[in-house]
């Protein structure tokens, strides 16, 4: 936040109207005459859960896509079992036909067993026995043609059904973070300017502080490391973005969201990431602070709802919701969880 503060203060009536629907009104805290501390607090614990409902309606848009997916290859797959179905049910409808007419092999072997020439009546006899077995295997045809059509029906049905309901609750998802981003957007308009400073102040003191006792723990190490080839690709990818604005949902290019950047950054290096900050803390292999070299991804808060770029020198890269755009802070900025490697076994 910082001095970031008093330019999301001086843009929040255009935030608003620009990325906010209309929604339910929400009771934010009003400023009164609670402490400067108090203040930053409230202030922090809002855009901590509007990054956070952020990262929701990104993980059910993730299982949406794929959803949408499974739906076109059923759909793919039941017109496949229609086609052949129908040409089982032709081959049925020729075999009947056959059978009305008296072509059938029961008649055929009657017809032989008063046939005189016996090496003709078991050459005839080879030829009825053919017959039946591909008679027998059109029908087997036609039935499982039918059962696997019918399956995919109801496969298709459901997987239909589950997108559905996963639509409906990406509404849902939309609408909460359209709400936490109003509480953000209203409490920021019901500061005074003189609070805005001190709370910016305030918080600029608490990172600074947050920063000194990482370093001078130990906690990052000593001396920098060299990022992998694929890191060093990500890393300048996600540096050309810098001042692009924040936007959640956004994976750029002209806008992005924490974990937007960090995978459409690895993308450029040819690895793919999980779509949110929580998958990629899940599913990445983890590495202490102290090996962090530039490219790693540093994530923060105990749910893993923020997501960075270690840039090098106690710096990272992101797009953060407090400053409205894709910046550079110090990692401490906000409380660390840990970090991760997407190319952990490259040099």
């Amino acid at each position: 936040m910082s001095g970031r503060l008093l330019r999301l203060a001086c843009t929040a009536a255009v935030a608003a109207q620009a990325v906010l629907a209309p929604a339910t009104a929400v009771a934010v805290p009003e400023p009164g005459d609670r402490p400067v501390s108090q203040l930053l607090t409230d202030l922090q614990r809002l855009y901590r859960e509007a990054e956070r409902a952020a990262e929701t309606y990104n993980a059910t848009e993730e299982r949406l896509r794929k959803q949408r997916a499974e739906v076109r290859r059923l759909d793919g797959e039941l017109a496949r079992a229609r086609l052949s179905l129908h040409d089982s049910r032709g081959a049925a409808g020729r075999l009947a036909r056959q059978q009305y007419q008296g072509s059938t092999e029961i008649s055929s072997y009657v017809r032989l067993l008063l046939a005189r020439d016996p090496q003709h009546a078991l050459d005839q006899g080879h030829v009825i026995g053919q017959l039946a077995r591909e008679r027998a295997e059109t029908v087997g045809r036609l039935a499982g043609s039918e059962r696997k059509a019918d399956a995919l029906a109801r496969k298709a049905r459901k997987a239909l059904d589950k997108r559905l309901s996963l639509a409906e609750r990406q509404k849902e998802d939309r609408d909460e973070v359209r709400e936490r981003l109003r509480d953000v957007e209203e409490m920021l308009a019901s500061l005074t300017p003189e609070q805005l400073t001190a709370v910016a102040e305030l918080e600029r003191e608490g990172v600074g502080e947050a920063q000194r006792e990482l370093v001078t723990s130990g906690a990052l190490g000593t001396g920098e490391r060299e990022p992998s080839r694929e890191g060093d690709r990500a890393l300048r990818y996600a540096v050309q973005q810098l001042d692009k604005p924040y936007e959640w949902g956004a994976e750029g290019p002209g806008a992005y969201d924490c974990s937007g950047l960090t995978s459409g950054a690895w993308a450029r290096a040819g690895v793919t990431l999980p779509r949110t900050s929580q998958e990629q803390w899940a599913r990445l292999p983890r590495v202490p602070l102290a090996d962090l070299r530039p490219g790693d991804l540093v994530v923060y808060f105990p749910e893993a709802t923020h997501v960075a770029m270690y840039l090098g020198g106690g710096k990272v890269i992101h797009a953060a919701l407090s400053a409205g755009k894709v910046t550079v802070s110090p990692l401490a900025a906000y409380p660390v969880l840990g970090a991760v490697r997407p190319d952990a076994g490259a040099r």
